[in-house]
């Protein structure tokens, strides 16, 4: 099991600790960093930055939004950024929610999800592999465009820049039953949101065997405490965000997951105090041990015993959110 830096996205602005944090990752073998995107600081640009700042590790998006850009764009920004780094790009890609998707990108929210997500996978493979211009009749992605209130003008391109690798990781974001089964059909690896690492084949309902060489990369938060409730603090305000502020009442892929993973009064509970504007209340109703179940907290004892369970799975690579350089030297040394 690889180790993995995540670093999310920005708040209010950019962390001066991000880029320590990756170059100290990078000193401590870890095998990649990763950024991530929501309504303000993108993806690409921070992930260039940390490119130009390190040597090795490898670099990848968890996620980068796919309603953000076309598929072609997206394939030029993975390509442009493999090429600079010599190679260590991992394309991560989400499909978000229907509020931030319409609420932010001012875009229509797929009708069919699947289908959505299949065809933008399909035109990056094929601006990966260069054998031949672009072309896609889909229902949601046409290339060349075929609309009708297009000029019939375009032409079928391929890329001018020859790809690095025509198999660059494309890995996705799935939460649900049928996207996750999706993702093992056309993906290179998954980016499973929140990882029960005793209950995975219950919640999940993975196949015994996964296709070789597949890649399963859960994001945990990490902190080395002496108080463990004290450190589930910010396991639980992630989640009471994700869960209440992340999507509508009646649509919402972060809260259902709660649910079928157990939880679901309790998931419900939390999105009613969100959308009261209770946000303080909807973190503390987080239960501790949904949010311990999920992370790695507490002494290193503690989080040495229970790393063990994160290995006896299919996980291949522990993308670990952790707020100090502690924290990423102690899950260095206990992965050993």
């Amino acid at each position: 099991m690889r180790l993995g830096l995540a670093l999310g996205y920005w708040g209010r602005g950019p962390s001066p600790a991000h880029l320590e944090l990756a170059r100290e990752a990078e000193r401590l073998g870890y095998d990649s960093v990763w950024t991530a995107e929501a309504w303000g600081s993108d993806a690409f640009t921070a992930l260039t930055w940390i490119a130009a700042h390190t040597d090795r590790i490898g670099l990848g998006t968890a996620v980068a939004q796919m309603a953000a850009r076309t598929p072609t764009a997206t394939a030029m920004q993975a390509l442009t950024l493999d090429h600079l780094s010599g190679g260590r790009m991992r394309l991560g890609l989400g499909l978000s929610g229907p509020q931030v998707v319409e609420g932010w990108y001012g875009r229509p929210f797929p009708r069919s999800p699947l289908t959505a997500t299949r065809e933008y996978v399909e035109v990056i493979r094929q601006v990966l592999r260069r054998e031949a211009p672009v072309r896609l009749d889909g229902r949601h992605y046409s290339f060349p465009y075929a609309g009708e209130d297009g000029t019939g003008l375009g032409r079928p391109l391929k890329p001018i820049t020859h790809p690095l690798r025509a198999d660059l990781p494309v890995l996705l974001g799935a939460e649900g039953p049928r996207n996750i089964a999706q993702t093992l059909e056309i993906a290179d690896g998954w980016l499973p949101l929140y990882w029960s690492p005793t209950r995975w084949r219950e919640v999940y309902a993975l196949p015994e065997r996964l296709p070789d060489g597949f890649r399963v990369a859960p994001m945990v938060r990490a902190q080395v405490c002496d108080d463990v409730t004290k450190g589930l603090l910010p396991v639980k305000a992630m989640l009471g965000f994700y869960i209440g502020g992340m999507g509508h009442a009646t649509r919402n892929f972060h809260a259902d997951l709660m649910a079928r993973m157990g939880y679901e009064a309790e998931a419900r509970h939390v999105q009613g105090l969100f959308a009261e504007g209770r946000r303080e209340e909807a973190v503390l109703a987080v239960p501790d041990a949904f949010a311990d179940e999920i992370s790695l907290v507490g002494p290193r004892e503690r989080i040495a015993e229970r790393l063990a369970d994160w290995r006896t799975g299919p996980v291949t690579e522990l993308l670990v959110t952790a707020p100090d350089r502690e924290t990423l030297r102690t899950l260095a040394e206990l992965n050993g």
